[in-house]
């Protein structure tokens, strides 16, 4: 049984990083694998997938893993505003991919971001991130709403006023494994001034 796990990484390996993690998750994609013959929902969560790392990667993302429909990015401490984007976009990302919509289909994520110290290094030949900011982001994404990004306190202090990110008050959140007075913020995207041509 030993020989079938996978190798873990060597100390030497491993790295202790200040990180910013991303982690957005379809919604419904239960329901549509029902719905859809297994190659178009195969066809859709494929071209899903690729259109997150694209988009997670242009803005200094590495993204860590995807299990199906949820992916998961890791960016250094100082790419924070990077990342809160990057959650922000993802949802109008997926609302315009071409093949769900061919098929009848509106995409909806829920997003959640966590800052904090991890430990990264390559399992399984993929990069990987282990630590709190990992369950954080994930425990935020699922108790966002089809459609929001929630991020905790952490990421507030790397964010302007005046940046493409806008942030709502916090409200007092339960988290499990983090406890009752987690403070998430709603993210959404600023809105755009129109240029003005003389």
């Amino acid at each position: 049984m030993r020989e079938l796990l996978l190798p873990l990484p060597a100390p030497q390996e491993q790295e202790s990083i200040q990180a910013c993690l991303v982690l957005v998750d379809l919604v419904g994609s239960t329901h549509m694998a029902h719905a859809l013959p297994l190659p178009h929902y195969m066809a859709v969560m494929t071209e899903f997938v690729q259109v997150m790392i694209l988009s997670f990667e242009a803005l200094g993302g590495e993204v860590l893993q995807h299990q199906g429909d949820a992916v998961l990015a890791l960016w250094p401490a100082g790419g924070v505003a990077h990342a809160a984007l990057a959650a922000v976009q993802a949802h109008e990302r997926a609302g315009r991919i071409g093949l769900a919509e061919m098929l009848g289909l509106a995409l909806r994520l829920r997003a959640g971001v966590a800052l904090g110290e991890v430990v990264t290094g390559i399992v399984g030949g993929q990069p990987s991130a282990y630590g709190l900011p990992v369950n954080y982001a994930r425990r935020l994404c699922e108790s966002s709403l089809p459609g929001e990004t929630l991020a905790c306190s952490g990421v507030m202090a790397h964010l302007g006023t005046a940046g493409p990110v806008q942030v709502t008050a916090p409200r007092q959140l339960d988290l499990q494994g983090f406890g009752q007075n987690c403070e998430a913020y709603a993210l959404t995207a600023a809105p755009r001034v129109p240029v003005r041509t003389a």
